[in-house]
């Protein structure tokens, strides 16, 4: 079955509002043989005549006067679907697609987070809490735009891994214990921990630095929620080991944060897809990256 081509459906709309077919010409800038041929395939697309002709001027039959009814709605809604398409090629709008651990998701994206209402509050930012093996998969296969991810990372094709910040792992113990100046793996060994999941590289990180000096101490509990991991410790249940960022608010007054030595960090870079950036794609990835030095 043939389709009905919107410039057609134009053409029959033009010559419906002017009463003419050379009016409706002169506005579409159409030589006139070229508006006879487009009533013409439409009227044989239909079968039935669409406009009359009454003492020199043209109106639409009845079965023409609901076919520009139908196709004033139809070309409304696309002028109204490339209008908005644009609006997202400019960046005005549209949606960003981001996938973060809960790490970076407790204090550094809500920073991000906030810029972009203030500068871009049309830009939709949907977040999904994954681990960065996750994230790397789902920018590979396009369902998500932008990534937080642990460093390192093996290379990906068809993704960008850029380095973005370098963060300090401290020791997070009760502050009615007695701690050293600088938390060492012999001494932490020691202590009730609570550690993050298995599952994250933060875990992995803090089971190589204890290994430096043979340690392989069993936590009281595995989180994957910093949050409630400093909960646990201001209620003395343990200490940690966790990233701590520049601009994150100083922990609850029963807790005390204590440099490591040797000294560990946590490294996280910035993944999205190689090639074509999407505008409102590119303004997260501008925003995330202001925040490399903060």
């Amino acid at each position: 079955m043939r389709e009905i081509s919107l410039d057609r459906l134009r053409t029959l709309v033009a010559i419906a509002d002017r009463g003419s077919f050379a009016d409706a010409a002169r506005a579409l800038h159409l030589a006139p043989p070229t508006v006879s041929l487009h009533i013409a395939e439409l009227e044989d697309r239909i079968g039935a005549p669409l406009l009359s002709r009454k003492r020199g001027h043209v109106r639409p039959s009845a079965i023409g006067e609901v076919l520009v009814e139908r196709a004033r709605r139809l070309l409304g809604d696309a002028e109204q679907a490339l209008d908005d398409i644009q609006r997202q090629v400019q960046g005005l709008e549209g949606r960003a697609r981001l996938g973060a651990s809960t790490g970076a998701i407790a204090h550094l994206l809500p920073q991000a987070l906030e810029v972009l209402r203030q500068h871009h509050p049309a830009i939709d930012i949907q977040v999904a809490v994954l681990t960065s093996h996750e994230t790397l998969s789902r920018l590979a296969d396009g369902t998500l735009d932008v990534g937080l991810v642990a460093l390192p990372q093996p290379p990906v094709a068809g993704l960008v891994i850029k380095p973005w910040r370098r963060d300090p792992v401290m020791a997070f113990v009760p502050a009615h214990w007695r701690c050293p100046a600088r938390v060492t793996p012999a001494w932490l060994a020691a202590q009730p921990l609570i550690l993050n999941d298995a599952t994250t590289r933060l875990s992995r990180l803090t089971t190589e630095w204890f290994a430096t000096e043979g340690h392989h101490p069993a936590p009281r509990i595995q989180l994957n929620y910093n949050d409630a991991i400093k909960s646990l410790v201001a209620a003395g249940y343990g200490a940690a080991l966790l990233p701590h960022e520049a601009t994150t608010p100083l922990p609850d007054k029963r807790i005390v944060m204590r440099p490591l030595r040797p000294a560990l960090w946590r490294r996280l870079g910035i993944a999205h897809r190689a090639g074509y950036v999407e505008r409102s794609t590119q303004h997260v990835l501008d925003v995330l990256w202001d925040l490399r030095l903060v």
